[in-house]
């Protein structure tokens, strides 16, 4: 298989690495990237990054391949999209795919246009045994109709503080934090509860990383922890004091159509993390943790425990729990055999619509009706509304 890679940062650079190992015949034509930092880690691996372009434009104009590649800042996804599906190619870009409303529509009339299936996307906890296991328990009626969910992602004080000094800390850059890392976890609940949301209400802010906190208030000059995690494009050493934009922990209520409902939290500076789920049907509940590897499933009428599952990821390098290697196989074979996947561009837009409104409910301290949002979409998705052009950042 072919691929060419614009954008080539640590996540496609890891990425790349598990591609080689499923597909020995890989060949990476060639990559965009000013300053990939992703490329000392192929190097190591052996893997090939191909002829370095100046401009999108000129790899998409000088090479063939299966397969583009994009892990562009999120505020150039969009636009790098847009290139591939005009070239005719088949485009994988990390989440999220867009940073607006307006931009999803944008995106859905382009989808329209040149098909779902040109756009897959990075939601790669889709891919997670334990995520697949949930929607077969789901599928086998072991949870009934689906009646409210609690769920949660927290991250380490050390990932936290990459967010404060990473280019992700801007949210004219990244989207957000709700959008950038949490559009994984809204995925996943929409897709367990089958339907849309439909009202959002959340609060949020930073009271973490805020100078008040800085180990150095208490005499502790050891920062280590805080800086473990390297940092690409525009990166800083500024963690308390940070110049981003970006929260440090967000609650959200959402009410989806049909009734059911969810409460999601995040926080950037949870010492014992965790990545937990408590999905609640009427004939039963699930819950489970991504990070502590485990799902447990109990009957609603016995209060029998009917499945108890561990996970563990297939190695300590191993990112995301083992989803990576899952994606990428199932990536391959979709490219070369046209094996379908568990996620589209359809759900990547859905879940981004739902982060963004909750930033809109955050910032507004307000309800957010997505019914209107839904129309203009559903419209631009079908090809009869015309989205204006979104302006790029």
């Amino acid at each position: 298989m072919k691929v060419g890679i614009i954008g080539l940062g640590f996540r496609l650079g890891y990425l790349a690495n598990l591609l080689q190992d499923i597909d020995p015949d890989l060949e990476i034509v060639g990559y965009v990237d000013p300053a990939p930092a992703g490329l000392p880690g192929m190097v190591e691996k052996g893997v090939s990054p191909g002829k370095p372009y100046a401009t999108a434009e000129e790899l998409i104009a000088s090479e063939e391949f299966d397969l583009l590649m994009i892990g562009s800042p999120n505020h150039m996804h969009l636009d790098h999209i847009k290139l591939g599906l005009a070239a005719g190619h088949k485009v994988f870009s990390e989440k999220p795919i867009v940073m607006s409303i307006e931009q999803s529509y944008e995106l859905a009339a382009l989808l329209n246009q040149y098909g779902h299936d040109r756009l897959l996307v990075g939601l790669v906890l889709r891919y997670s045994p334990l995520y697949r296991d949930l929607r077969q328990v789901q599928a086998e009626g072991k949870l009934g109709e689906i009646v409210s969910i609690e769920a949660s992602e927290h991250i380490e004080p050390y990932h936290g503080a990459f967010f404060m000094r990473d280019w992700r800390r801007y949210e004219h850059y990244s989207g957000s934090f709700m959008l950038e890392k949490c559009c994984h976890d809204l995925d996943l609940y929409n897709g367990v509860v089958g339907k849309r949301p439909r009202y959002v209400a959340s609060f949020g802010g930073r009271k973490s990383f805020v100078p008040s906190n800085a180990p150095q208030n208490e005499g502790i000059n050891d920062m280590e922890v805080y800086h473990r995690k390297p940092s690409g494009w525009m990166g800083s050493d500024k963690v308390f004091d940070s110049d981003g934009d970006i929260i440090d922990y967000q609650t959200a209520i959402v009410e989806y159509e049909g009734g059911a409902s969810m409460t999601f939290h995040t926080n950037l500076n949870v010492p014992d993390q965790f990545r937990r789920f408590c999905v609640v049907g009427a004939k039963g509940m699930a819950e489970g943790d991504f990070v502590r590897g485990f799902m447990d499933v109990h009957d609603a009428r016995t209060n029998e425990k009917i499945v108890s599952n561990t996970y563990a990821a297939p190695s300590v390098t191993s990112h995301h729990y083992g989803a990576d290697e899952q994606m990428v196989a199932d990536v391959v074979a979709h490219v070369t055999t046209g094996a379908e996947l568990p996620v589209s561009a359809l759900d990547a837009l859905e879940a981004g619509i739902l982060a963004l409104a909750m930033d809109e409910a955050r910032h507004g301290r307000k309800v957010v009706d997505l019914k209107p949002v839904w129309e203009r979409y559903d419209a631009a998705l079908n090809g009869t509304f015309s989205a204006p052009q979104a302006k790029s950042a």
